[in-house]
């Protein structure tokens, strides 16, 4: 069996020595299996690929994709896939907040005839307002989605050579992986695990990029913020002309309408305009994306590979 496990790099100089031991334990204890790291390294400005460089050096089972600039996590991702060419390819973080040790229980569940295999967390270390938000998101989003995605799910996860050869053909510019996983099919089942702290250093995605994932997750899998849109203004509509002929009924017959204050009319304009700004706003979201689709840029550009073959393309 051919093994690929491809892990987006940004910033890693603290964890990497220690992620390259724990795989290189794990993967050596596989039986039968061939296996390589495709490292990619998107835009390092540490010494992460110079630490990555010297892992190849000493052991050729380790190649490195870089790309031309810092293309941010999915395109990273969607590059070693591109790179990959194994029977089966696990995709995971290189932060060691996803266990290389759990890779063993990833393939017995490949060998047991599915197709894909996604790493659930039982929990999480974060704190704060990340770990606020991670919770809140996973609520929201498994209400909001058109189509089943597992909650608490990553990009933790293997998949064979059917499923990685179909994510390759989706041309998506904004890329929310375990959606699109989760989109391809197949048989697919979840492992459970626990997910750890960083090996070291800080988080390198911010609230800003992880806000902005959850905007493309939302807007990729889900057209129901129109639709709730289209409903608020069917009821409003609807009450609207309810009053209204409510008070033309009573000015028919004679009866005295109390003058309305100006803090009801400030506060029935304010709402309403309020209403019509969001409704515009989410349509600007979803043609802003429509555009970036339109214009068919490359999702990553490859400047240099070590160990690994031209794919013949750059994202396009």
């Amino acid at each position: 069996m051919k093994l690929d496990i491809v892990i987006p790099i940004y910033n890693e100089e603290e964890t990497l020595p220690f992620l390259h031991d724990r795989l290189v334990k794990v993967c050596d204890a596989l039986p039968d299996t061939q296996w390589r790291v495709i490292y990619v390294n998107d835009g390092s400005t540490d010494q992460s690929l110079e630490i990555m460089v010297k892992q190849r050096e000493t052991d050729p089972r380790f190649a490195i994709a870089e790309l031309s600039r810092n293309s941010g996590h999915q395109a990273a991702i969607t590059a070693g896939l591109h790179h990959s060419s194994g029977d089966a390819v696990i995709v995971m973080d290189g932060d060691l907040q996803d266990p290389p040790e759990l890779i063993p229980e990833l393939i017995s569940c490949w060998r047991g005839e599915a197709n894909v295999v996604m790493a659930r967390r039982r929990s999480r270390r974060d704190k704060g307002l990340r770990r606020v938000g991670f919770n809140l998101f996973h609520r929201v989003f498994t209400w909001i989605t058109d189509f089943p995605v597992p909650p608490d799910t990553g990009i933790f996860g293997l998949l064979d050579r059917q499923a990685a050869e179909e994510l390759k053909r989706l041309p998506e510019q904004n890329r929310y992986f375990p959606g699109l996983r989760s989109w391809v099919g197949l048989n697919q089942q979840v492992v459970y695990y626990d997910r750890d702290e960083r090996g070291g250093g800080k988080p390198k995605q911010s609230l800003k990029r992880l806000a902005r994932y959850a905007l493309d997750a939302v807007f990729s899998f889900s057209y129901k913020p129109l639709r709730v849109m289209t409903s608020a203004g069917i009821v409003i509509s609807a009450v609207g002309f309810m009053l209204a002929c409510f008070f033309i009924i009573k000015r028919l017959m004679g009866v005295e309408v109390a003058q309305t204050g100006f803090t009801t009319l400030v506060t029935l304009m304010l709402f309403l305009g309020g209403i019509q700004l969001i409704a515009i706003g989410l349509v600007g979201e979803y043609l802003a994306r429509i555009y970036d689709e339109v214009k068919q840029r490359p999702l990553f550009i490859v400047r240099q590979t070590h160990g690994l073959e031209k794919t013949g393309r750059n994202g396009g």
